[in-house]
């Protein structure tokens, strides 16, 4: 009489196989979004912000009340098996540590991520927000468009504006000094051709932090023209082009 059952010699190894299949599910589905780890003691809020695109990650601390900014790092990461690999294109602490690349275990954990860092940190995932602007723009010159030269994505000197799920970041810095000019971020509306960014950190000024700045914005092919009046009440155009992830 046949049955179905497998070989006793095969189960072994079957079984091993299947139990790889489940571990490596759990490091390599990693999902784009937003994610939040955040830390309140004696009334202040510590946040640790994990943005991840297809292939591009930043990772952010500041703090709130009172608003003080401790590091920024980004640039294209990969998974290796249980670890998080980036190849760093900026780090706000080069100077000090000369890092140009970071790594930490990571795991899923239903929606969230756990990453191994001085000790395990639950990032939980922000709600999904998709807008018109959602996506990683890199600076392209000062408008209106009247074919001047643009700085292209080859120029080592970089602007990036990297928008998700309610969320917006600009770093400017250098890909070869690995110098690093500065970073601002928060939280963002796009509707209707107004844009309103909702400072959470800025690494400049900390007294920016809590300001709201109204832009208007045309999207027109790959470009997004950007115009208002900038945190001085100087007038402000700035073409900003999508870059390929």
């Amino acid at each position: 009489m046949k049955t179905n059952n497998v070989p006793r010699k095969y189960g072994k190894g079957i079984l091993v196989f299947l139990l790889f299949l489940v571990g490596l599910s759990a490091y390599s589905q990693v999902v784009p979004g937003v994610y939040l780890h955040e830390i309140v003691q004696k009334g202040t809020k510590t946040v640790h912000q994990l943005k991840l695109g297809q292939d591009y990650l930043i990772y952010t601390v500041y703090e709130e009340h009172p608003a003080k900014f401790f590091k920024s790092i980004g640039g294209f990461y990969h998974m290796d098996q249980d670890t998080i690999r980036v190849d760093l294109e900026f780090n706000s602490n080069y100077e000090i540590d000369s890092l140009k690349t970071w790594a930490a275990p990571l795991r899923t954990e239903n929606k969230n991520l756990v990453l191994t860092l001085d000790s395990n940190k639950v990032f939980k995932k922000e709600p999904h927000l998709m807008q018109p602007l959602d996506a990683t723009w890199l600076f392209a010159t000062r408008g209106p468009d009247t074919g001047q030269e643009r700085r292209g994505a080859e120029n080592s000197r970089k602007t990036l504006k990297f928008l998700k799920d309610g969320t917006f970041q600009w770093i400017a810095y250098d890909t070869d000094s690995m110098k690093f000019s500065g970073s601002g971020g928060g939280s963002y509306t796009s509707l209707n051709g107004v844009y309103t960014e909702h400072i959470a950190f800025f690494s400049r000024d900390n007294a920016r932090v809590g300001a709201s700045l109204e832009f208007r914005y045309e999207v027109k092919g790959e470009d997004w023209h950007h115009t208002g009046s900038n945190s001085k009440g100087e007038p402000l155009y700035e073409i900003w082009t999508k870059r390929s992830e």
